[in-house]
């Protein structure tokens, strides 16, 4: 007969399911909102998403149904699983919006690169447990960290998805100075990087070159590639402090504001929901970060905090460069928002992570 121990369901984090669903439900909304129409009240995006919604709450249940510490035995082997399935995007993936990232499964598409975040977590996580101690780490032992990083790197930017690369690097980075290594260090595996720069620019596409080239100053090119951050700051501003309301974004509505469901969601959301609505969505995005630092904190062991670290670090950075791309901040590098962005891939890999994020605090208590 099955026991469950009570104080697995004492310690459950009923707080970070809700702040997750509430996100989700906002992402649901603006995702109906951003491919609504006349003749399509509910698109065929809206129903994937909840579909995918719903898959996810299974993984997050799977993902919180084990005892987490069992992932360190297995985490070179997720990583291998993760990186041949990225491995084979270029020899079988599909091609979408000049990109080829997907990996079709019968009705479904995956997209390995969304995986590759969390199995490159694990392992990070499991060799770094191994690694701290009291003094702080040498140089070399950054050896096996860059090398975990470069193939699923490399793999990424081939696709290429400067954005999703730009998160997996700023997520290793997070993760070896929260485990001990100097600063210094640091900026010296980067200066070790840096001569790859120019074979990094060179595989970009055209586009995303006067992106990156035109991010000071949109206006010098407003119909080419400036005109995703003029459309996306105009749908922000134009919302003022209430918003135009829920499906009437003239921005989106307009076709006006590209990608809108997926990369510049924030700017619909925003555009219909205004200033009070932005906030919120900043608040909850805050509360999940918050929750998410606390289990890493609070975790019995080194390697559930630096799995719980690691989580948090990704969505963080996430969020962080898809909110700069939305407002103009930052160059943009074609960057989903977690949890509200439609993409079945990322909803689902984030859910997993929240399931792992649960199953570190559930089991504190536990020996």
């Amino acid at each position: 007969m099955l026991k469950i121990d009570r104080r697995l369901i004492v310690h459950f984090d009923w707080t970070l399911l809700l702040i997750v669903l509430l996100i989700i439900g906002c992402g649901v909304t603006t995702v109906l909102s951003a491919t609504h129409s006349a003749a399509r009240p509910v698109s065929s995006s809206v129903v994937r998403q909840l579909a995918w919604a719903g898959v996810g709450l299974l993984a997050m249940l799977a993902a919180l149904s084990f005892d987490y510490r069992r992932l360190e035995s297995w985490a070179y082997v997720i990583y291998a699983g993760a990186l041949l399935l990225l491995i084979l995007v270029p020899v079988l993936g599909a091609v979408g919006g000049g990109s080829r990232r997907w990996l079709i499964l019968g009705p479904a598409s995956l997209q390995p690169s969304e995986f590759i975040k969390l199995a490159l977590v694990v392992a990070l996580a499991r060799w770094l447990h191994r690694m701290t101690g009291d003094q702080p780490l040498p140089i070399r032992a950054l050896i096996v960290p860059l090398a975990l990083f470069l193939p699923a790197g490399l793999l990424i930017l081939r696709q290429p998805d400067l954005g999703t690369a730009m998160v997996l690097g700023l997520t290793v980075a997070s993760l070896v100075l929260l485990a001990g290594f100097r600063v210094r260090y640091v900026l010296i595996a980067l200066a070790v990087i840096a001569p790859a720069l120019p074979f990094v620019w060179s595989h970009l596409k055209p586009y995303q070159k006067q992106r990156l080239t035109t991010f000071l100053d949109p206006m010098a090119d407003p119909l080419g590639a400036g005109y995703h951050v003029i459309q996306s700051e105009i749908a922000i501003g134009s919302g003022q402090v209430w918003g135009k309301g829920f499906l009437h974004g003239t921005q989106s509505k307009l076709n006006f504001l590209p990608e809108q469901h997926t990369d510049f969601i924030f700017s619909v959301f925003a555009e219909e929901w205004g200033f009070i609505g932005a906030m919120v969505m900043l608040t909850l995005y805050l509360a999940l970060l918050l929750r998410c630092f606390m289990v890493a904190t609070r975790a019995k062991d080194a390697f559930g905090t630096l799995l719980a670290f690691g989580i948090t670090a990704t969505i963080f950075w996430q969020v962080l460069i898809n909110l700069g791309m939305a407002t103009g901040s930052l160059p943009v590098v074609g960057i989903t928002l977690p949890f509200v962005s439609y993409g079945g891939s990322s909803l689902l890999a984030l859910m997993i992570g929240i399931g792992l994020l649960m199953n570190i605090g559930m089991r504190r208590f536990t020996f």
